[in-house]
């Protein structure tokens, strides 16, 4: 993973922002990292008008894994990324000259529940121990995650399991499906969809155990907020409204809303897992993201051996734009 971050530092030097000025800018390009319920608040500000209300066009491109939508946003390719905070740092502690800013917070927990074979009636997490896991990518949120938790109930991830690390981010849902691993962990709506579908049953929410995390915030280059204050100030705007909304909607009306989005998954199982994921807290309630759970998220990242060196607060994150927005 730091290599892989390590050969993304030569594009910041070489490929210029393109960007407009502030009075310029309409079109936003997000690059999100995966298309989950755990995601509600961003296309609620799409469906509900709220980009739209602040002169913004969104065009939103999902780019599965970390580290190809960091390669998005270095690239030029993206605007805005919606991705774990941990890409931010892997990228700064390689030396670069144009810092990733988390500017906008939109969830505050791990999204991933772990899912069994069978439906466990009493789980335990020492139930674990010497199962096939089916693992996340090295060095991404929902593996340091999963090994912060695992570590938690003194379960040794690389010893106590057989861990499963090989398979590509996009296809370990399908891998799953397919029969490899007697445990997986995965974001809604796929894991309700499988618990439907009888291939597997949700017995734990990594969530609920890892405490609070900045596990995916809107960020982008600092060139980009210094030429588009503007236009950054709005989208966080519009997010912070849609952030609001879901707070004070029900999880029937957030489905709704959201439902174009998951054409294939039936609006029940969008509402239920928008349900655990409010009822666990997920949804970041307004856009900063606080210094507690940036520490804590640098904690997980060393607990997991990944952590390349320590990063202060005020250098990879911007709340002044956030405070600046609910304040009004």
């Amino acid at each position: 993973m730091r290599r892989f971050f390590a050969s993304l530092i030569g594009l910041l030097l070489i490929i210029p922002l393109a960007a407009c000025n502030n009075d310029q800018v309409q079109k936003i390009r997000i690059a999100e990292v995966t298309r989950s319920v755990f995601y509600a608040p961003q296309y609620v500000a799409i469906t509900e008008g709220f980009f739209e209300e602040e002169g913004l066009e969104i065009e939103l491109t999902t780019v599965p894994g970390g580290d190809k939508t960091m390669t998005a946003l270095i690239s030029g390719g993206a605007d805005v990324a919606l991705v774990g905070s941990e890409t931010s740092i892997y990228v700064e502690a390689q030396g670069s000259t144009d810092p990733v800013i988390n500017f906008a917070a939109l969830t505050q927990t791990d999204g991933t529940f772990l899912m069994a074979r069978e439906d466990i009636e009493n789980f335990s997490w020492d139930q674990l121990k010497d199962s096939t896991f089916l693992g996340q990518r090295k060095g991404g949120m929902p593996q340091m995650v999963g090994e912060f938790v695992l570590k938690k109930h003194d379960i040794d991830p690389h010893g106590d399991l057989n861990l499963i690390q090989n398979i590509d981010f996009a296809n370990i849902s399908s891998a799953y499906a397919s029969g490899t691993g007697d445990f997986v962990q995965l974001f809604e709506p796929t894991a309700s969809l499988f618990e439907k579908e009888g291939r597997g049953y949700i017995v734990a929410s990594f969530g609920e155990q890892s405490g609070k995390v900045p596990y995916t915030t809107f960020m982008t280059k600092q060139s980009f907020i210094d030429e588009n204050s503007d236009a950054v100030e709005k989208f966080t705007r519009a997010v912070y409204k849609a952030q609001q909304w879901v707070d004070s909607h029900s999880p029937e009306e957030i489905a709704k809303s959201v439902q174009e989005f998951f054409p294939d998954t039936p609006i029940d199982l969008i509402t239920s897992s928008i349900e655990r994921y409010k009822n666990q807290g997920s949804y970041a309630t307004n856009p900063v993201l606080s210094e507690e759970a940036w520490n804590n998220l640098q904690d997980i990242m060393d607990e997991a051996g990944e952590l390349p060196k320590r990063i202060d607060y005020t250098t990879l994150v911007n709340t002044s734009i956030a405070e600046k927005v609910i304040s009004k």
